[in-house]
């Protein structure tokens, strides 16, 4: 049997409101890819308005734009790279601590562990 660990890492603003999660993170990889936030909506199975309304609180919640529209869809701007950028590097950093944690830990349990052979 093999073992691993798990968590979930977000960032909330003063008022404990979500800034950005494994949630939005998927959308904004879904505009990048997609080029458009109507396409990214059908790809992740949600309704265009709910994609919308989280990428607009988002923004009010960090106070800059991190997408905009263009004639062609929507891109991510800058500063929405960069917040993917640092957040994904923060995702990284806590899987490795997490994993390096459990190993520690959980050494000499008879189980057999899968911390670090599974990259977020």
């Amino acid at each position: 049997m093999a073992l691993r660990v798990r968590y979930k890492v977000w960032i909330e603003n003063d008022d404990g409101k979500l800034v950005i999660g494994t949630g939005r993170l998927r959308i904004l990889e879904a505009i990048m890819e997609l080029g458009s936030m109507n396409k990214a909506a059908h790809k992740l199975k949600q309704p265009f308005r709910a994609v919308w309304g989280k990428i607009k609180a988002t923004e009010q919640r960090c106070g800059f734009k991190i997408v905009e529209r263009t004639s062609e869809g929507s891109r991510i701007t800058k500063e929405g790279l960069e917040l993917l950028d640092t957040y994904g590097r923060l995702r990284r950093r806590c899987q490795n601590y997490a994993d390096q944690q459990f190993n520690e830990l959980f050494k000499g349990l008879p189980v057999e562990s899968v911390a670090g052979k599974e990259k977020a």
